[in-house]
């Protein structure tokens, strides 16, 4: 009987290895043939995109053309800045290119935008530029990804890119915001060469060990990082979309990053060192360098304060303006995102201000300067937010809110200012810090990321300014800046200003160029 089960278990097992086995080779054939059509589709694709290049060459002047991806132009931080200034430089140094900007800000003209980045960032370009603007901007914003955040904004940077590249075909494409996933389609369905200026990798190894460890810290919700289950598979994720985002990464002809911190997670991620260099980004170190650094305390020195605040429109008579340096304003500098974290900034004032008490020197010293752009109605409810927090710390009366200023205000707040602040964790390089350093302000900046690595590092073996990680340091080390002697604070102004040349326009102009030589060269032959 046990014979005759077994010889029955055999001819199943042997009808179901043939059956499987016949399945195999209809399987093998109709792979082979999706795979061709796919193939087939892909290099139509390709043709009629090349096509189209062809003919807009031929309809216009038979010039090349290099073009930027950059969806919020019309933003008013760091990135937008290195935009504006690779523009310049390109052409200043490349007058046959002509040169387009990918944009979805579909609320402004191309005018109004050249004219808020001449407002903004004190830039104005040699020659014309054309903007592609696109409609489908929403796709690669993260509120429309409640979960999947990483993965749905990346597949829809693809399509906002493929838009784009419809739009039109350029010679050169460059990515300068951080969309790594539309590199692939410019190289491989545009055949163009491609360009990445990397701000911050999409996902760091940094990220994979707030999930590790379980800490509840921006993206990582707290019924994830109480659950170890969920964890492990955020883990998991994170790693996956790791490997496809260095894949895309790595289809970029040059890469530039913009600190050493970047640096190394680029390289662990893109793995292509002989392609990747850093370039700091600009900082207009310049446009500060007539604020003179004396000490605050002699009345006969303090002339040259006020007279460069009637040249800004100070009128010398505004509260903590520069005729008055008894009262000491703190600013921040920095669009109003997550990760800038201006609750850490507020939540440290306030126990700045329990520390210092009422009276002469207290609380009525020192106000809060928030500087920051605004790019959409998310931001602004974060502003709203914001001012609800210093209500209900009570600080509302010493906290200012500045949004969208022009360059000129942002100068004339940094000039009046006694300390720079700055408390984004592992800020990629940090422009802000460099401005408020370069403006004569005594910086306070988180400890990691670039202000670590790169900014806020000694000089000559002279200190250049502070670092903090938590409220208590962060208050503590207010305290001790504002406590400081006028003479300690200006020989740490002194060397904080001299650090800062390394991040000039004109550093990054010819550090970008360099960087972009192999490729521009190819479009002149």
């Amino acid at each position: 009987m046990a014979d005759h089960h077994h010889h029955d278990f055999s001819l199943c097992f042997c009808d179901l290895m043939r059956l499987l086995w016949s399945l195999v080779v209809p399987c093998v054939y109709l792979s082979l043939v999706l795979t061709l059509l796919l193939l087939l589709l892909l290099f139509g694709v390709r043709v009629w995109l090349r096509g189209r290049r062809k003919a807009r060459r031929e309809q216009s002047d038979g010039g090349p053309a290099v073009a930027f991806f950059h969806p919020y132009c019309n933003a008013g931080g760091g990135g937008e800045r290195v935009l504006w200034c690779s523009l310049r430089a390109l052409m200043n140094r490349y007058p046959t290119v002509s040169f387009v900007v990918y944009t979805g800000d579909q609320d402004v003209t191309g005018e109004q935008i050249l004219e808020g980045a001449r407002q903004r960032f004190n830039i104005t370009l040699p020659r014309r530029v054309t903007f592609i603007f696109l409609r489908h901007r929403v796709l690669v914003e993260a509120a429309s990804y409640p979960h999947f955040t990483l993965l749905g904004q990346s597949a829809g940077s693809m399509f906002l890119g493929w838009e784009a590249l419809t739009a039109f075909v350029p010679d050169i494409y460059v990515d300068s915001m951080g969309y790594a996933f539309t590199l692939p389609i410019f190289r491989y369905l545009g055949g163009c060469r491609v360009a990445s200026y990397v701000h911050y990798p999409t996902v760091s190894t940094d990220m994979l060990s707030v999930v590790r460890e379980r800490n509840p810290r921006f993206n990582n919700a707290d019924f994830i990082s109480r659950n170890p289950v969920l964890s492990a598979l955020k883990v998991v994720y994170y790693c996956c979309f790791a490997l496809l985002y260095g894949l895309a990464g790595s289809c970029s002809d040059v890469i530039m990053v913009n600190s050493t911190w970047t640096l190394g997670h680029i390289l662990a991620l893109w793995r292509s060192p002989s392609r990747t260099s850093i370039v700091y980004p600009p900082c207009d170190v310049r446009a500060f360098l007539d604020v003179p650094l004396e000490e605050e305390e002699e009345e006969d020195e303090e002339e040259g304060w006020e007279e460069l605040g009637r040249e800004l429109g100070s009128g010398g008579e505004e509260e903590g303006g520069g005729g008055d340096r008894k009262c000491h304003s703190i600013v921040s500098v920095g669009q109003f995102r997550p990760e800038k974290d201006h609750r850490l900034q507020i939540r440290a004032f306030g126990r700045l201000l329990d520390r210092k008490g009422e009276g002469p020197g207290g609380r009525e010293s020192l106000r809060l300067v928030l500087i920051g752009g605004c790019r959409n109605q998310e931001d602004e409810d974060r502003v709203r937010g914001l001012r609800g927090l210093c209500e209900e710390l009570g600080v509302s009366d010493r906290v200012d809110f500045k949004l969208n200023v022009p360059f000129e205000e942002l100068k004339r707040e940094l000039v009046d200012a006694t300390v720079g602040l700055h408390t984004m964790w592992n800020e990629h390089f940090g422009i802000g810090v460099v401005e408020c350093m370069a403006a004569g302000t005594v910086v306070l900046a988180h400890k990691s990321g670039g202000p670590k690595l790169d900014i806020v590092v000694p000089y000559e073996g002279g200190q250049t300014g502070f670092l903090a990680d938590s409220e208590d340091s962060y208050a503590a080390a207010m305290e001790t800046i504002l406590t400081l002697s006028p003479s300690a604070r200006l020989e740490i102004r002194h060397n904080a200003r001299r650090s800062v040349e390394r991040f000039s326009d004109q550093e990054f102009e010819a550090s970008f160029l360099a960087a972009t030589e192999s490729l521009m060269s190819r479009l002149e032959r």
